[in-house]
């Protein structure tokens, strides 16, 4: 009964009433996550150590990578699932499920030896100076023992939105990282252990996340498996989940690699300057995490409605979510950008550092207006399965854009704030070529149930 009602959400309910239902519980999930990213920078800010902060914000792409592993099987899984449930195939999703779990769980495990075996290489690689490295090495060999749980989490907080649980997905985020806030300051201030305190409270959080979702999925409440025996490789699950979870696993790679890359280019400003970008980053990501849990949010939505091919129903969702977003996207860059130095200051006391946050927190936040209607249209594309425009998005903005812009504003600029324009400059481009790849993508693929 209860999986009924769930389905009938996906398939009946008000367009609005089913956008606001899945939305909520995914946008919440995000802001919980980026809350509790906010949490280890503040409480290792009181510290009062800015090397500590700039320690934690070139580690945090690392870090990224293994959670865009997540994502791999996370949005490739929801998609193809979806669909699976729109068409009636409800064993098929239980193979997908199972597929996820063992495979992410897996490589989470090969991640976290090869972390241990290369710490201190990694480390160089990603921007640790020499007054970072210890703190950095510390970080990424405690954070490393919570891979597999972090791939695991993250791949379940999206998939299991894909049976039309939202609360359940929103539950495991918030007890996961509620835990990581309340561990923060014991391990961080009251036991004294500095960034490892930070680390130890994130492995914490991510386990009891972990143990959560699999309490739900191996109840009877669940529509989705990762028993071993429902394991399926074939079949088409694993090129299926591929096809759309590598384009989206490749961009948030990619965000990592360009934030180790700015992270580089800013290392020319010294410590401080790195420092406050990532700061910058994290009030930036009030927006960008909002929104992404909108787009992420109404994905199962689409890919039921895709997978049931009705066309009318998708088209009314994508217009709603298309409003929303805008109406959002609005509200938190004026936030956002006003209440830019205060949210700084939280982080960051130190003058140098406070002024190369607020400056870079001002540039980031310009590209919120538009931010919405890029993870829309982002998550839309991969509601339908389309590999090709999923891919060619993916590899754009933080890789085919944004390289080539940053490098470009480094030449020409003098100024660390301006290099930070190339940010919102990609995004802006990056948002007209999703447009562009959604009507082509919408046109092509439904066109298949026009025929039928």
């Amino acid at each position: 009964m209860q999986n009924e009602k769930a389905i009938e959400l996906f398939r009946d309910a008000p367009v609005p009433k089913a956008v606001i239902s899945n939305a909520i519980p995914s946008m919440v999930s995000m802001i919980m996550v980026l809350i509790y990213n906010i949490a280890d920078t503040f409480f290792i800010s009181q510290t009062k150590d800015a090397l500590m902060v700039a320690a934690v914000s070139v580690a945090t792409p690392a870090f990224l990578i293994f959670m865009a592993v997540g994502m791999l099987f996370g949005i490739g899984g929801t998609s193809l699932i979806s669909r699976m449930l729109g068409a009636g195939n409800e064993k098929k999703a239980r193979h997908i499920s199972s597929f996820c779990f063992w495979t992410g769980a897996v490589i989470g495990v090969i991640s976290m030896v090869f972390i241990w075996l290369f710490n201190e290489p990694i480390c160089r690689l990603i921007g640790a100076s020499e007054d970072t490295l210890a703190y950095t090495t510390q970080y990424m060999g405690i954070i490393a023992i919570c891979i597999p749980f972090t791939i695991i989490g993250n791949t379940f907080s999206n998939i299991i939105r894909a049976e039309g649980k939202p609360q359940k997905a929103m539950m495991g985020m918030i007890i996961g990282n509620v835990l990581n806030i309340v561990l923060d300051p014991v391990f961080i201030l009251a036991l004294g252990w500095d960034v490892a305190g930070a680390a130890a409270a994130t492995v914490v959080g991510n386990v009891v996340s972990v143990l959560f979702y699999c309490a739900h999925l191996v109840s009877e409440k669940s529509m989705l498996s990762i028993h071993p025996r429902d394991y399926r490789a074939g079949d088409s699950i694993a090129t299926g989940v591929m096809a759309i979870g590598i384009p989206a696993s490749l961009n948030s790679v990619l965000m990592s690699v360009s934030n180790i890359f700015i992270n580089n280019v800013m290392a020319q400003y010294g410590d401080m300057a790195v420092a406050g970008l990532g700061v910058a980053m994290k009030v930036n990501m009030i927006v960008v995490m909002l929104l992404i849990g909108l787009g992420s949010g109404i994905q199962p939505l689409l890919g039921y409605c895709f997978g049931a091919g009705n066309k009318k129903r998708f088209v009314a969702v994508m217009k709603f979510s298309l409003m929303l977003a805008f109406c959002l996207s609005i509200i938190m860059t004026i936030i956002c950008y006003v209440f830019a130095g205060p949210l700084v200051t939280v982080f960051l006391q130190d003058p140098e550092a406070f002024q190369f946050g607020f400056s870079f927190s001002r540039a980031y936040i310009l590209s919120g207006p538009i931010i919405g209607f890029l993870f829309v249209f982002i998550n839309a594309i991969q509601s339908t399965g389309a590999a090709i425009p999923a891919l060619i998005l993916s590899i754009s903005r933080q890789g085919l854009l944004f390289l080539p812009i940053l490098y470009t504003f480094n030449r020409i600029f003098t100024q660390a704030n301006h290099i930070a324009l190339a940010q919102p400059v990609t995004d802006y481009l990056a948002t007209m070529l999703a447009a562009v790849l959604f009507v082509i993508t919408y046109r092509r693929y439904f066109k298949r149930f026009d025929e039928e």
